[in-house]
Formats: structure tokens, sequence, C-alpha cells
């Protein structure tokens, strides 16, 4: 008999898998304060929230036979997963759940403000027929501009394609063979900011997408620009848009997630140009019934069979003390998916991944998930994990081959990736070596021996002298401190490569100073801070 505690509303339809089922005992327990929930959780197998209930660290630790919690919806952003990981606890979500809702309220959003509809209602509910007040602007013709193009996105785009409208959209995976099935044309931001007469944002929050949409946008789009968001608080820069609509830079917005909820005091609640609803995306009585079967299903399958297929962690591929040698292994291969998609600068269509010397002795499917994963976190942020990184790149039709040799030249172990889209190639090859942890000691075609810090400058130019002292008297001209640099080149006087390790991030500015170097070819920023 499994023990499953119940703790924020739930549609109870949605619960019958478990209610009806022998082996379940399912208590269903709202509006428990966090000293209750600390006293009751200890007595459970499982845990369904939605996002009332904070499930913190001390929650966790007072469970002593929790195995998974749920989160009946998309975002856990209330669950600590690092606890419940560092606990061996599986958290998962429902992340199909709400996606017709999401693109019916995004469909929605963009009729009423295009249609004034909320500004007409409150104006006739207080008395006034102002007709001229509210001429709106069709739909048909118009060029609606589509930012990420996932099932919300695309859902989204064939909706809108019912009014007439053209699509042009926007994400790193759509590929040209792709967006010609789908009748879109493939666009830059800087193009959708241009051409587009409607914007919609459906993209992941991360440091890469975060105020993606912002002064520089605003600053390119047409005059009658609407533009919305359904997606996540904090892809439009709030501050930014608050501007474009007070300077008459675009016309009108509709939002339903802001970068802190509850909203109440955002200015954007205020504005009368922009419409608002408090993050309703999910808000249907189909959306909360589906998650809610979508959890109970998963849990029932997870007890009966071990098996998951939403997991947001992977306690079972955590690792104690006596694996810190794999533990160097799991952060090397995060490190060179991380470097190798920076230096991409796109997304990638193919992935060769070698494993070399006496690792190939091993299991290495975790190793190729891990390089996945790191691939995959610039553009997908939390989406992605270990469970389903392997997944997620079969999605975004990104072909991926692992070759495996027993010989390894120079190391006793050795890790390459090579990332292609078409013409553009990026391999970076990676080791641990005793005592001194992971490094990268190639790049392309040079060699190199580096540990990736937090902020790095990845340099290629032409060997002469004087380049290093004048490199580190521009950074210090801008107080951007050197941790440590690393050279590699192919020969005295040819083509080289300079790896500077820095304190702190580096603006563009500060990129447009050293590209005043005689012999500088390529600079390139590389974060790995998150």
């Amino acid at each position: 008999m499994y023990k499953i505690l119940v703790s924020d509303p739930i549609a109870e339809e949605g619960l019958q898998t478990l209610l009806d089922d022998e082996q379940f005992e399912v208590d269903i327990d709202t509006g428990l304060s966090p000293e209750a929930l600390i006293e009751k959780i200890k007595d459970y197998d499982g845990l369904i929230v939605r996002s009332q209930t904070q499930v913190t660290e001390d929650v966790i630790e007072a469970a002593d036979n929790l195995k998974i919690i749920a989160r009946a919806g998309v975002g856990v952003d209330n669950i600590n997963r690092d606890a419940a990981t560092k606990r061996g606890i599986l958290v998962i979500n429902a992340p199909d759940g709400n996606t017709i809702s999401a693109t019916e309220h995004s469909m929605a959003m963009i009729l009423a403000m295009a249609r004034q509809i909320p500004t007409a209602h409150q104006s006739l509910k207080e008395g006034k027929w102002n007709r001229s007040e509210f001429k709106g602007t069709e739909l048909y013709h118009k060029t609606l501009g589509i930012i990420g193009t996932g099932r919300i996105g695309l859902g989204v785009a064939k909706r809108a394609k019912s009014f007439g409208m053209k699509i042009i959209a926007f994400d790193p995976y759509l590929t040209a063979e792709k967006a010609k099935e789908l009748d879109i044309e493939r666009a830059s931001v800087d193009e959708i900011a241009q051409q587009a007469d409607f914007v919609t944002v459906h993209t992941p929050l991360t440091a890469k997408t975060k105020g993606m949409v912002g002064k520089e946008f605003f600053e390119q789009a047409k005059p009658q620009l609407q533009i919305i968001n359904v997606a996540r608080g904090g892809i439009i820069d709030e501050e930014a848009l608050v501007d474009a609509l007070d300077r008459n830079l675009i016309t009108r917005a509709a939002i339903d997630v802001f970068t802190h909820e509850p909203a109440t005091d955002s200015p954007l609640t205020k504005h009368d140009k922009v419409i608002v609803t408090p993050h309703l995306g999910a808000s249907t009585v189909e959306a909360q019934e589906k998650v809610a079967v979508s959890v109970a299903n998963e849990i029932a399958e997870f007890f009966h069979t071990g098996n998951v297929r939403h997991a947001v962690n992977a306690p079972k591929m955590i690792f104690g003390e006596e694996d810190a040698e794999l533990k160097d292994y799991l952060d090397l291969c995060d490190m060179a998916g991380k470097v190798a998609i920076q230096l991409l600068g796109k997304a990638p269509r193919e992935l060769k991944i070698k494993f070399s010397g006496e690792l190939v002795k091993e299991d290495t499917n975790i190793l190729t998930r891990t390089i996945a994963k790191g691939v995959l976190s610039q553009d997908l942020g939390e989406r992605v994990n270990l469970v389903n990184a392997l997944f997620l790149l079969n999605e975004q039709n990104v072909v991926y081959n692992v070759e495996k040799d027993a010989k390894s030249r120079s190391f006793n172990n050795y890790i390459e990736l090579t990332m292609v889209n078409r013409d553009q190639v990026v391999t970076v090859g990676a080791t641990v070596l005793n005592g001194y942890g992971p490094r990268i000691v190639r790049i392309n075609d040079y060699p190199v021996d580096f540990k990736p810090a937090k902020y790095q400058l990845v340099i290629n130019h032409t060997d002469r002298p004087g380049i290093v002292g004048r490199t580190g008297q521009i950074l210090g001209e801008y107080d951007i401190n050197i941790a440590s640099m690393h050279l590699g080149r192919a020969e005295e006087g040819g083509d080289a490569m300079m790896i500077i390790s820095v304190d702190h991030t580096v603006s563009e500015d500060i990129i447009k100073a050293l590209f005043q170097i005689d012999g500088f070819k390529s600079i390139q920023f590389v974060d790995l801070s998150k």
C-alpha cells in the first residue's frame, strides 16, 4: 500500500487512476501550514502539489518515506529540487497538459488586443458609447512573429494561419526543412522586430532569453506593433516595454506573465495600452484535469514499474563520494557541452561524441546524456535534464552518434565533442588530469590546457609579439581582472588561440575595444556561470 498526499486543490477526476487502484491510499488535505505539512509528510510515499504548497528543504528532510513529488503543472519553482535529489526523491511535472490552453489563451490575447475588447467593454459598462475610440486592427494579411516554436508556438502558428496571417518565426532549432513543411518563414529576432505586426513569445526563461525582447527590439519595431507574452515573465524586458509604449514606438501589449508575481504593483497592470491577465495560460478546467491525469498516471507507473517519463531531476544518477572520479567526468561532459554550443553560436544539426581510453570499458550512457544536457541547456533551460536530454535532441531534429576507441594517444581517458551546423564545425576535446580535475585540452585544431572558469574569452588571432600585452592592457582599462591565460598555436607565426579566464562578464563594448588589436580574427565570450 502506497500513501499519496494531495496538498493543493487538484481536479479529483484527474486523480481517478490512483483512487481506483487498491495499492494506493490517497489523502486530499489542502491548505496545510508549513508546520502541519512537515508533521504530516513523514507517513507518505508520494506528494502531489500545484503552486500553492512550498516543498522546502525542511519538508523534504521530514519526509522519511517520500519517493516521488509530482507538480500538477509545468513550473517546479516551489519545489526544492536539490534537496529532493540529494535524498533520492524523484520530482516530476506535467509539461504537456496545458499546451492547448496556453495556445488558445495566446490567441485570445491577440484578438482582445487587436480589437481593444477589454477597454471597449469597460467603457460601455460605464455607460459610454464611444465607437470611434476603439478602432481595431484586422489579423488578415498581417505578419505574426513567433519567438519559440515548441508545441505552444507552433499551435499559435497553426491557428493564426487560419486567420490569414503570414508567420515568421525564430527558434535556434527550427530547420529550413521543418519551416518549409510548416509553411512558415524562418527569421532572426531582429528581422521579426523589423517586419512583424504582431509578436508572441514562447520560449523558456533562460539566461539567453531573459530580456531578449528589450530596448533594441522595440527601437527597430514598426509603430503599429502589438506584442503578447503568455510564456514566462522576464522574456520581455518590462521596463523597456513600458518605455516603448510611452514613446509610441509600439502600439499595444497583452501580458499574462510577469517577472515578479503577484504583479499587482507592476506598471504594466496600470498602463492604458496594456491588456493584463493574472497568469491564466493554463487556467482551464480541461488543462487542470489533464495535468492531474498526467501526474496520477505517472505516479502509478512509477510505483508499479519504476518507469518515469517527465522527471525534472534524476536521483538514480546522483553519486556519492565513492564515485568522485565519475563526478569529475560528469562535470567535464557538462562543461564540454556548454563550451561547444557557445563557440558554435547556433543550434547544432549533428553531435559527434567520441570516448577514448579506459572509459570505453564503462557504460557511457550517462556521460552522453550529460553532454546533451550541457548543449541543450542554453536554449531549453530547466526543461532539459539527464532523463530527457536524448529525447529532446531527437525532438529538435539533432542527429547524434557515439564512437568508442580503446586507444588514446595522449591521455588515459579522452572525450571529444564535435558539433556541426552545415559548414560550421566546432570540436572540443577534454579529459580529467589527476590532481588537476576536468580540463579542456583541444579546441578545433589548437592544443590547449585549461579548466573552464565562470567567464572566459576565446580569441582566434595571428601569432605575433605584443598581442598578449595589448590584450591585458585593454582589459585593465575596463577594470576586467585576468584570472588565467592559456595559449595554443599550430605553428610559430601562424594562427593561434588565446583563452583568457576573467572575473566578470565582458560587454560588447569591451569586445569591440579588443578588436582594435591588429591580428584578432574572432572573439567569443563563454559564460559558464549557470
